[in-house]
């Protein structure tokens, strides 16, 4: 079906293609704006801009620390991967951004909606795979220390991580396939096929990260052998907050306007655009939170590969600090009995 559109055009009704926006705000002859919420729409692709510059930012400083400036660990691996996920993610709202503020077309070109349809879903179902492979990961750790640590083959991070990016881009692929090429066709049963599939398979990773994200926290605050709270848990567990409030909301907009069809302007105009706004914060938050974790409790001004190595450091401060203790009465020690050595040889000589 159609419908007409306020300025004469038709508008596709097809269930089987979700569109970026239901309307973006015209231009008059003037040039000033008009159509329903059409600064609160500027506002929110200006704020979208904002926060995508930021967490692009954040982001690569987190790809330039992990790849090249620190060694990696099993966890530093996921981390890796995610701050890749989230600055692909943000890369294509910067440029969806700046395609609405600058040109502020009524309709994107197909070639340009289908570039960004498609880099939106294969970044964010990326991305919410390594926040769950790093919640499964932890919950493995806690639930299961003794295997977690002698049995556990020694490349799995890397092998996780590959089929991630795999499922992920086969997943984009197949949809891109059968919902814009064979679409023309007038073959949208498996359009649908695709977009259920790619809706359980969010689903299951949403389930995954809030059972192993819950046995984290049960584990940790309950019971009588409950396990230390190191910094590591903390990061991920603010992690999973954030995209329970930021990002959760875009993943069931995506599952709901696959499997019904919800007409964006009867709960708000600009609804769309402020799930894409509270993804990018997601994205941007992660970094934050490890900058913050790691600085948390220090007075003393340290780099910025310091906060992160503390931010996934898996041992409590006094462990630490009770390392770095015996670190330095060895030192002291080596070095008196050096001294001491010293002083007998230049006595018997």
């Amino acid at each position: 079906m159609e419908e007409m559109t306020t300025n004469g055009e038709f508008l596709s009704k097809d269930t089987t293609i979700p569109a970026l926006k239901t309307e973006v705000p015209n231009i008059s002859e003037d040039g000033h704006l008009h159509g329903p919420c059409a600064l609160e729409e500027l506002i929110l692709n200006s704020l979208t801009f904002i926060v995508a510059v930021v967490g692009m930012a954040g982001n690569a400083a987190v790809l330039w620390l992990l790849g090249f400036r620190m060694r990696r660990k099993a966890i530093s691996v996921y981390i890796l991967n995610l701050a890749a996920a989230d600055f692909l993610f943000l890369c294509f709202n910067f440029l969806n951004s700046i395609q609405d503020i600058t040109s502020l077309i009524t309709h994107i070109h197909s070639h340009l909606f289908n570039f960004f349809s498609s880099g939106f879903f294969c970044s964010y179902t990326a991305s919410l795979s390594f926040l769950s492979a790093i919640s499964l990961e932890r919950c493995l750790s806690v639930v299961c220390p003794i295997w977690y640590r002698c049995r556990r083959p020694r490349h799995t991070s890397i092998f996780v991580c590959l089929l991630i990016w795999a499922l992920s881009l086969l997943l984009t692929i197949l949809r891109s396939y059968h919902c814009i090429v064979m679409n023309s066709l007038h073959l949208s049963n498996w359009c649908l096929r695709m977009h259920s599939f790619s809706a359980g398979y969010l689903t299951l990773l949403l389930v995954a990260l809030s059972g192993s994200s819950l046995a984290i926290i049960i584990k940790m605050f309950c019971g009588s052998g409950r396990m230390p709270m190191t910094r590591l848990y903390v990061t991920v567990l603010l992690t999973v907050l954030v995209f329970i409030f930021c990002g959760l909301p875009y993943g069931i907009r995506y599952s709901l306007k696959n499997w019904f069809y919800v007409n964006d302007q009867n709960i708000s105009c600009f609804f769309f655009l402020l799930l894409f706004f509270l993804s990018c914060v997601n994205s941007c938050a992660n970094p934050i939170i490890y900058f913050f974790v790691g600085s948390f409790r220090q007075q003393r001004r340290k780099t910025l590969k310091w906060f992160l190595q503390r931010a996934l450091q898996d041992t409590t401060d006094d462990e630490c600090v009770g390392s770095v203790s015996r670190g330095a009465l060895e030192m002291s020690g080596n070095k008196e009995a050096e001294k001491s050595s010293d002083d007998q040889l230049l006595s018997w000589s």
